[in-house]
């Protein structure tokens, strides 16, 4: 009994710790620690993204069809928002480990002021984008009469407010930089938190709010999300961490720039070739009617549910390698990716035997439409067969960004949704007449060959002779 007592002490304070520091040495010491230092509060923050995720779907599903299609719609093409936001975001993370690693801090708050004045740049321009044309974009994606008009709204309003997407994304990049993993978590459970509130309120009208509809589920996200990057630039500025920009750091360093671009945009293209694959899947999945669209953007929000987590615990693998690369010590880096790669597959064999077993249970939470229905658990059931791979090729891809090498997963992303993924998905859907079946194989086909080019390329080891 005192065994246990003692262990479930040393466990409480394990966590405190993970949780509570806004900074961590990770260059020394036992990487196992390291590893779930970083880990536990990176995966509990995208627990809470991925909770908001269901919780919006399940909302706006209540709507009807047409509001699941819209938002399904809208996300294909945000994903493009989010491969710069995460772009920059590996970019930053990348530079500002590296230099906690020399253990220059200085330079490390300069690099992410500087990486905040490129993603406000570049936001101006998408922001634009998406007042103007958010018709047009859901037109192209292949939006019926009735998503165009009730649905232009809600586009209308995340493309225009994907500022705050871009810098809550990239801020918490400089964050997991430094190693503060806890801070990161905290600014998304914030604004999740408020989006989870504001979500049901606005779109139903719940006390003193106003009844909006699916505008509603925009709005709320917006708001939430300004709210954690409001959060984020207090900690930034005021916080006790070992990053505190100042307003002298934003003066333009063209050689950080020059250097932060040079990572961001190869990790950009990196993300927006993934990304990118997402909306011609779409596109195909739009062949078989609004109930396929409106089951596959279910089944996707259900399972990002599980992948998020995941993701959580591969981005332990970038700050691990940033900081212990400038740290100039490429052993620890490789052996603290291995440790990190081993435990997501642990993870996501779990969340595989889930699904496998429980896909209607899970699908029956946020619809009762039978021909949804039968789309989403298909899909969870094919696509869940390949969670190992997928929690495996999540840290190889961080480890060659958190080294600053974006180019390697870049062309890894290139052949394998590209020249494979969505060749075999219209194929099979399309030409071998298999319909949405065709394309939930091809994802699994083509995340499993991702995985095993990257491991591959990973043990070559060049990773580890990239300068930043």
């Amino acid at each position: 009994m005192t065994t246990y007592k003692q262990k479930g002490k040393n466990i409480y304070s394990f966590t405190k710790l993970a949780l509570g520091s806004e900074h961590q040495d990770f260059t020394t010491g036992s990487i196992r620690r390291a590893v779930f230092l970083l880990a536990i509060p990176m995966m509990l923050e995208m627990c809470l993204e991925s909770v908001f995720a269901v919780v919006d779907i399940f909302f706006v599903s209540k709507l009807g069809a047409y509001a699941t299609a819209t938002v399904g719609l809208t996300e294909s093409f945000l994903t493009i928002v989010y491969s710069i936001a995460i772009g920059l975001s590996m970019a930053a993370t990348a530079m500002v480990a590296r230099r906690v690693g020399e253990k220059n801090h200085e330079e490390a708050a300069r690099a992410g002021a500087q990486a905040i004045m490129l993603a406000i740049t570049v936001t101006i321009v998408l922001s634009t984008a998406g007042f103007f044309f958010s018709t047009d974009i859901l037109r192209a994606l292949g939006a019926d009469n009735e998503v165009l008009e009730k649905g232009t709204n809600y586009a209308r309003i995340l493309l225009t407010g994907s500022v705050v997407i871009m810098l809550l994304f990239m801020i918490n990049g400089v964050f997991r930089g430094a190693g503060n993993a806890a801070i990161a978590m905290k600014s998304l459970w914030l604004a999740n938190i408020c989006n989870i509130i504001l979500c049901p309120a606005l779109i139903n009208g719940w006390g003193p709010f106003p009844e909006m509809g699916l505008t509603g589920a925009a709005v709320a996200t917006t708001i939430g999300r300004g709210i954690g990057v409001l959060y984020q630039l207090y900690h930034l500025m005021f916080g006790k961490g070992i990053i505190r920009i100042q307003l002298k750091h934003f003066l333009p360093k063209w050689e950080i720039v020059k250097s932060l671009l040079n990572v961001a945009s190869t990790a950009t293209l990196q993300f927006l070739i993934a990304s990118a694959s997402w909306i011609v899947l779409i596109k195909i999945m739009s062949r078989f009617g609004e109930d396929a669209i409106a089951g596959y953007t279910i089944a996707i929000r259900l399972i990002m549910f599980f992948l998020l987590p995941a993701w959580g615990l591969s981005n332990a693998a970038a700050t691990l390698v940033g900081q212990n690369l400038g740290a100039k010590q490429p052993q620890r880096a490789e052996e603290s990716v291995w440790k990190t790669a081993k435990y997501n597959a642990v993870f996501m064999l779990v969340v595989s035997s889930l699904f496998l077993l429980g896909a209607e249970f899970f699908v029956k939470l946020i619809t009762d439409e039978a021909s949804v229905m039968e789309v989403s658990i298909r899909a969870l059931r094919i696509v869940s067969l390949g969670y190992v791979f997928y929690g495996i090729g999540m840290v190889m891809m961080n480890a060659f960004n958190g080294a600053g090498d974006s180019r390697t997963p870049t062309w890894i992303n290139l052949f394998g949704f590209w020249a494979f993924q969505i060749p075999l998905a219209y194929l099979l859907a399309v030409q071998f007449d298999l319909g949405p079946t065709g394309v939930f194989i091809a994802i699994i086909s083509a995340e499993t060959a991702i995985t095993v080019a990257g491991v591959i390329l990973f043990r070559r080891g060049k990773w580890k002779k990239v300068r930043i």
